[in-house]
């Protein structure tokens, strides 16, 4: 019984320093600095940065896709094999190429070692598996990750021809299998405007995005580069 009045005021001394603690912890929260993002986040900020930077998108006339009789044929022939790009003259179009390397189960048409008949797409847009089957081939499209009209606006409209085809067909960097709808959804947008409903993949869209930017000397608009932060940070912003 002696020993109660000190266990008891140790035990006060303790809950007060524990009080005192998680006000201290509360007060400073809102000020801790947010962890650094991944170390591949970290290098294409810092590639960001060094981008030049335009305050809204120009817009610059001239841009057609089409290469009919009287159309521009901007960035060459769809899925040309005649390019200098990564995967050229390999004997097998750009859409083709590209099936090949990001579907698995792929299947050829008899007899041919290029054109792929079916497929299994891990959207990365979109998060879901997609079978692909040349009968609704637009279920899987081959997207450009800095849209062909979006690099026109940007810079691409000063190249010289045969750089754009090779733009159009850079399986190394530019191009990605994806659902066809997101990539309808995304059209000619920048990260501004749309970015991936799968949140899981938006830091390495943006990753990618910047570095087809990078690669190819082209300009980022404000908007773009905040999307494109926030991305790479993990949306804590």
């Amino acid at each position: 019984m002696t020993h109660q009045p000190h266990r008891l005021r140790r035990l006060i001394l303790f809950a007060v320093a524990a009080l005192v603690l998680a006000v201290i912890a509360a007060h400073h929260g809102d000020d801790s600095p947010s962890p650094p993002p991944p170390a591949g986040a970290a290098a294409a900020l810092r590639q960001l940065d060094g981008l030049p930077v335009v305050h809204a998108r120009p817009h610059r006339p001239g841009y057609q896709r089409g290469c009919g009789s009287g159309q521009a044929c901007s960035f060459g022939p769809a899925w040309t094999d005649n390019t200098t790009a990564p995967g050229g003259h390999n004997g097998c179009d750009t859409r083709n190429d590209i099936l090949r390397a990001q579907l698995a189960d792929v299947t050829y048409r008899p007899g041919s070692r290029c054109v792929v008949t079916a497929g299994v797409l891990r959207d990365p847009y979109t998060g879901r598996t997609i079978r692909f089957a040349k009968h609704h081939a637009a279920t899987v499209q081959i997207d450009h990750i800095v849209p062909l009209a979006l690099a026109w606006d940007l810079g691409a409209n000063i190249w010289p021809p045969a750089q754009r085809t090779a733009f159009a067909n850079d399986e190394r960097l530019v191009l990605l299998a994806v659902s066809g709808a997101a990539n309808d959804a995304k059209g000619d947008s920048g990260p501004g405007e749309w970015m991936p409903p799968n949140r899981a993949y938006r830091a390495s869209y943006a990753e990618r995005f910047i570095a087809v930017l990078a690669h190819y000397r082209l300009t980022v608009t404000a908007a773009d580069k905040t999307a494109l932060t926030s991305a790479l940070q993990g949306d804590r912003s």
